[in-house]
């Protein structure tokens, strides 16, 4: 293991964390709550937003539904976290050709970009690292109640493709673990949800501290309870 790449040794500088989708809601607050606590944030977003500008982090843009810009990233610096938090819940239906489409997009978006994103980055995470995948309970296949089709097929695919992450992370110490945030007031989980961003992030935080290698390849709630795949 490259030296520079140790992390929490006391000997290096700030940890770096690389968060995506943090325009807005929740990956919005992680940028929020990590900067706040003195980390050097990385921020992607397809667009950026007055409230991200406003926190005087560093953001990069990137598209998640384009392939050949998820291909092209990288980041020039150690990561001590990695949070693939970015998402769409388009379409809600999955009748008909545009649906199947749009589909395909939110497969691309939700699965197979954070994983690609996550195997290209291994080799830049600090021993003792950990990445993140935001999911869902909707991608539970143990705990499914019907409907939301596309979506719950795009977070059992994050699923699959984060426990399969952490096999290939385990050798240089990397914790991969995904993570279900609750139902959160955002513009994807609506005014009716149960609780705030802030709430949330905070209590995922919590978890994400207390992670070691041991929970690598683990789907668990935010309070640190295992949820079924």
């Amino acid at each position: 293991m490259d030296p520079s790449l140790r992390w929490g040794d006391g000997k290096n500088i700030m940890p770096t964390v690389l968060i995506t989708g943090a325009n807005r809601g929740i990956g919005l607050e992680f940028a929020r709550q990590y900067a706040a606590d003195g980390w050097e944030v990385i921020a992607t977003a397809r667009l950026s937003s007055p409230e991200l500008d406003a926190l005087g982090v560093r953001v990069e843009p990137l598209d998640l539904s384009d392939a050949d810009a998820v291909a092209a990233f990288g980041v020039d610096r150690p990561l001590g976290l990695f949070i693939a938090n970015a998402g769409t819940n388009h379409p809600m239906n999955p009748d008909g050709a545009q649906n199947a489409l749009n589909w395909q997009v939110m497969m691309m978006v939700n699965a197979i970009a954070p994983y690609q994103l996550g195997r290209a980055l291994l080799p830049k995470m600090a021993e003792g690292g950990k990445m993140i995948a935001i999911s869902s309970g909707m991608g539970s296949i143990g705990d499914n109640k019907g409907g939301w089709v596309p979506y719950r097929t795009s977070k059992a695919a994050l699923n699959m493709a984060w426990s399969c992450l952490a096999l290939e992370a385990s050798s240089r110490g990397v914790a991969c673990v995904v993570l279900s945030p609750g139902w959160v007031k955002t513009r994807m989980g609506g005014a009716s949800a149960e609780i705030t961003p802030e709430q949330s992030v905070g209590d995922m935080r919590a978890l994400i501290e207390r992670l070691t290698i041991d929970d690598s390849g683990t789907f668990r709630r935010r309070d640190g309870s295992e949820l079924p795949w």
